[in-house]
């Protein structure tokens, strides 16, 4: 599960199990349900703050967990629901957030990611990518928004249309990432931008991110239904 630590003003959350270098961090549901509680209770802490994410090992997240989804197709629309949470919630999230791409960021956590304001991967290794087309699994009304609202059209037509991997100068170069460190520089690196954004903690960000993620944000608020998503209904 998802835990936190903080360095200074920085806030840092683990996407994987502590002290486990090898997971996956996969969203199941209860791993939704941790990530937004931690999520609390960096947003009950006063003062001037920003949000790192990370995670340890060759996975940054590699997205839904399908072992549920196929488990659980009358669930999935409820399910993909939740998914959207966690991307609304860090695109508005009131404070400056900055995601730490340690490794593979893959379909849903590869979104994860560009629902951060920054990103930082790591420059040896590790791949961004969007793998639905590969999976025979289709893209939610809000992802696509969110896809297209954070990314360039062609870039969008390749990542989404191929399953391109991404490493870290390709992601750089289309958008995708802001800036690279090595592996043992990376956590730091993040954590040195994200203090330097703590200030701008203000009443008025979340208001700011809000009104320039409208579209996006309009997207992911469509329940998922049978209709708009015809897969496990």
């Amino acid at each position: 599960m998802p835990y936190l630590e903080r360095d200074g003003d920085v806030f840092v959350v683990y996407l994987g199990n502590e002290g486990q270098t090898d997971n996956e961090n996969r969203f199941s549901p209860d791993w939704i349900e941790a990530f937004h509680a931690l999520l609390d209770e960096v947003e009950a802490s006063e003062g001037p703050a920003a949000l790192v994410t990370h995670a340890t090992g060759k996975f940054y997240s590699n997205g839904l967990d399908t072992d549920f989804v196929f488990a659980n197709l009358d669930k999935i629309h409820g399910y993909l629901d939740r998914v959207h949470s966690l991307y609304t919630r860090l695109l508005t999230f009131p404070m400056p957030t900055v995601a730490a791409v340690n490794g593979h960021a893959f379909g849903a956590g590869a979104m994860l990611a560009l629902s951060h304001d920054f990103r930082i991967v790591r420059g040896d290794r590790g791949f961004w990518s969007l793998p639905e087309v590969h999976l025979g699994m289709p893209f939610t009304v809000g992802m696509n928004g969110l896809l297209k609202g954070r990314l360039a059209n062609q870039v969008c037509v390749r990542a989404m249309t191929t399953g391109h991997r991404y490493g870290a100068d390709e992601a750089i170069a289309a958008g995708i990432a802001d800036g690279k460190a090595d592996a043992e520089d990376l956590l730091k690196s993040a954590v040195a931008q994200a203090a330097a954004l703590t200030s701008l903690r203000k009443p008025i960000t979340p208001i700011i991110k809000a009104a320039l993620h409208e579209e996006t944000l309009a997207a992911l608020a469509v329940p998922v239904t049978p209709e708009n998503l015809p897969f496990g209904g």
